[in-house]
C-alpha cells in the first residue's frame, strides 16, 4: 500500500506527516550547510593543523562584542621557538 493511500486511509497522520518531513528536509539542509560553510573543515589529509591558519582578524563567533585581539608574547615565543 503506498504511503499517499494510507494517509487518505487515516487522515489524523497527514500533520504527523508533514511536520516529519519539514524537519527531515530542515536537518538535512543544515548538514549540508554546515560542511559547505568555511569554518567547519572535512579534509585531515591536506590541513592536519587548521587552526594554526586562522585569521585573528576574522570574529568566529555569530556575534561579536567588543573583541580586542592583542598577541600573547608567551605563545608567540613558543610559537618562533618550534619552527
Amino acid at each position: 500500500m503506498s504511503s499517499f493511500r494510507l494517509l487518505m486511509k487515516k487522515k489524523e497522520r497527514i500533520p504527523l506527516a508533514l511536520i516529519m518531513t519539514v524537519a527531515a528536509s530542515g536537518a538535512s539542509s543544515f548538514v549540508v550547510y554546515s560542511l559547505r560553510k568555511s569554518d567547519v573543515i572535512t579534509d585531515r589529509k591536506n590541513n592536519p593543523e587548521p587552526w594554526e591558519t586562522v585569521d585573528p582578524t576574522v570574529p568566529q563567533k555569530l556575534i561579536t562584542i567588543n573583541q580586542q585581539w592583542k598577541p600573547i608574547e608567551e605563545l608567540q615565543k613558543v610559537r618562533k621557538a618550534t619552527k
